[in-house]
């Protein structure tokens, strides 16, 4: 079966190491989402194991799409009876991209007449009552050609489910996990986040450095199809956790100066299960060091949408920490224009992603490489 992953806009390269260390070779991107062959199991094991990408579609049909009668035609080819039951709730996700069929809700609508037709047709029912499992039909219009998919995640796989408390300003998991991949840390390493805010950075690199897999707890929509064989993600769950790194390690810091965000950030790493692998403390960064050498800060500092404080002199004195740490590399995320000037020196690697539909950028800082 023909699979994609959608990666957020930044971040493609993260999930391309992810799946290549997960034995699936290289796979190209385009247009935003990983392409790979695979089957139910595979579906398991990316839905569970992810960090970085955002979904697992399942592709089941590409073809011209210039207007709705040959989008209906192609939809209609499918076939969706061995998918789906009469009490299949039917919903609708996608988008249009430099095509005659623009308008999204009118093709979501000629695609979901499609489905239905055959349904009736091929089940032999009359109607379609929609009150058992849910199943999303992904759909994407670029260029007058159409990619129809099920999505096999159902809720993004950003929800691990260990974030239930809301705190400002937050980062989706897949964004922090990406930061931490595609940084220099790695298990027994020293970690820091000095605006840690809800947890999200540091469990992600406590979930990391253990190997945890992100979708060890949650369910996905594909285990109640039909046409997904059982056990498959109970056999997915058990080789993530026979690959886990137990035993002692070295604790990744994180601090915050609100003691809300340290009592959030602390609720969320206990339901995460990492509460042991964190030191939190409330902090000003300003007032951080460490005697260890060759560790990593990642952080999201304040953007100053929601912040009343001079942002420049902030990122000024974050950059004097960092250079206070000789060995240490630095990986952030902003949308402050003025923090590459402000936090000084030289930036090894400068990318854009967008996190909370802001355009942010972030700054990698490579520190000495430690003698072998």
């Amino acid at each position: 079966m023909k699979l994609s992953i959608p990666a957020a806009s930044g971040v493609e390269a993260s999930v391309k190491r992810e799946l290549r260390a997960l034995g699936y070779g290289d796979c190209p991107a385009i247009q935003g989402r990983l392409a790979l062959e695979g089957d139910w199991e595979d579906i398991a094991r990316l839905n569970v194991r992810l960090r970085a990408g955002e979904r697992v579609l399942l592709v089941l049909e590409q073809f011209s799409a210039p207007d709705f009668d040959a989008l209906f035609e192609g939809v209609s080819a499918i076939p969706w009876e061995e998918y789906f039951t009469p009490h299949t709730q039917i919903l609708m996700d996608g988008k249009c991209r430099e095509s005659t069929l623009m308008a999204i809700k009118a093709t979501g609508g000629v695609i979901k007449k499609a489905i239905v037709e055959r349904l009736r047709r091929k089940l032999g029912v009359s109607e379609l009552d929609e009150r058992g499992e849910r199943a999303v039909v992904n759909f994407e219009i670029y260029r007058d050609n159409a990619t129809i998919s099920l999505d096999t995640s159902g809720d993004g796989l950003h929800k691990r489910g260990y974030r239930v408390r809301t705190y400002e300003a937050p980062l989706r998991e897949t964004t922090a996990a990406a930061m931490v991949e595609s940084s220099f840390f790695h298990a027994g390493k020293p970690f820091a986040d000095l605006f840690c805010g809800s947890g999200t950075i540091p469990i992600e690199a406590a979930l990391y450095m253990r190997r945890i897999a992100p979708g060890r707890y949650r369910d996905f929509d594909f285990t109640k199809w039909k046409c997904a064989p059982a056990g498959v993600l109970s056999r997915a769950r058990e080789e993530a956790a026979a690959e886990e790194v137990r035993g002692e390690l070295a604790p990744v810091f994180a601090s915050d100066i609100s003691p809300q965000a340290i009592e959030i950030a602390q609720f969320h790493a206990k339901r995460a299960g990492v509460e042991k692998d964190i030191r939190f403390a409330v902090q000003d960064m300003r007032r951080f060091s460490s005697a260890e050498r060759y560790g990593v800060l990642i952080s999201n500092p304040p953007y100053g949408e929601r912040l009343r404080c001079d942002l420049f002199t902030l990122y000024k004195d974050f950059g004097k920490v960092y250079r206070s740490l000789p060995d240490w590399s630095c990986v952030f995320l902003s949308s402050y224009d003025g923090a590459e000037r402000a936090f000084g020196g030289k930036v090894t690697k400068k990318r854009h992603i967008f996190n909370a539909k802001l355009t942010c950028s972030m700054y990698t800082y490579a520190g000495k490489r430690p003698v072998k």
